[in-house]
């Protein structure tokens, strides 16, 4: 594996972020700490929190990208419009990451040696929570990956919402370019079942997650109602484009299972 001051022609990390405020400096200054280079997507934010990656830019001229878009588009649209221009410069691979601190940066490492080490798969954090969990977010997510076992007939993901991955690029903007949605708080649980129906097999990683308080800066684009209805949604359009594909992820099963 790479020293971690050196800097990876193939692997970039990207860390999308709106309105996250000094939490986004927290998260990207951990982040060079363990991995070179860095892109940092601006999706529309107006608090700010841009200024205060200047000086790490300064420091890390040349390895520290700061991208701004003036609307915010959503996570998913943000990630898409990032590889692409990641694949023009010639990257494989990204990793994804919160911007709000809850991700731990130094699982950064693993996370790629997993995915130098398996190039055709991707890698998705599965989650550990402490007692700063919601339990409604919990009991949430679960009925998610319930969806997405049964939407990808139990391919091997162990989460469907956690934002902590590495994807292969050219995957990637193949699934996202094959879908009008997963653009924005669909963005995870989408590409995670469309990555699997186009064969694309999983190391999942156990990862402690941390969700920090308004009291302590901490900050959540999370709206009930609305991602929840979003979600819903998402995961009827799934099952119905599941049913369709159902005979030929048969036949691809059963072929895998005799070469197995």
């Amino acid at each position: 594996m790479k020293d971690k001051h050196k800097v990876s022609a193939t692997h970039l990390l990207l860390i999308p972020s709106y309105n996250t405020g000094a939490l986004l400096k927290d998260t990207v200054t951990e982040a060079l700490q363990q991995w070179l280079p860095v892109w940092v997507i601006i999706d529309g934010s107006d608090d700010g929190s841009d200024a205060l990656l200047q000086p790490l830019q300064i420091q890390y001229s040349g390895t520290l990208r700061v991208i701004k878009y003036s609307e915010n588009s959503g996570k998913g649209a943000a990630v898409l419009a990032g590889i692409i221009q990641a694949q023009q410069q010639g990257y494989t691979h990204i990793l994804t990451m919160d911007a709000d601190y809850q991700h731990p940066a130094s699982f950064i490492r693993q996370y790629m040696q997993a995915s130098v080490e398996n190039p055709e798969f991707m890698v998705l954090g599965e989650p550990l929570f402490d007692d700063s969990a919601p339990m409604i977010r919990v009991k949430g997510r679960q009925i998610s990956n319930w969806w997405v076992n049964l939407e990808t007939m139990n391919w091997g993901i162990h989460d469907s919402l956690f934002g902590m991955r590495v994807y292969p690029i050219a995957d990637l903007v193949a699934v996202m370019h094959s879908t009008r949605w997963a653009r924005r708080f669909d963005f995870e649980p989408e590409v995670a079942v469309r990555m699997a129906w186009r064969g694309v097999p999983v190391v999942n990683i156990a990862t402690p997650v941390r969700y920090i308080s308004k009291q302590e800066g901490g900050v959540s684009r999370f709206k009930y109602g609305r991602d929840n209805m979003l979600l819903t949604g998402m995961h009827i359009r799934l099952l119905c484009d599941f049913l369709l594909r159902l005979p030929k992820l048969l036949m691809r099963n059963k072929s895998m299972r005799r070469l197995g």
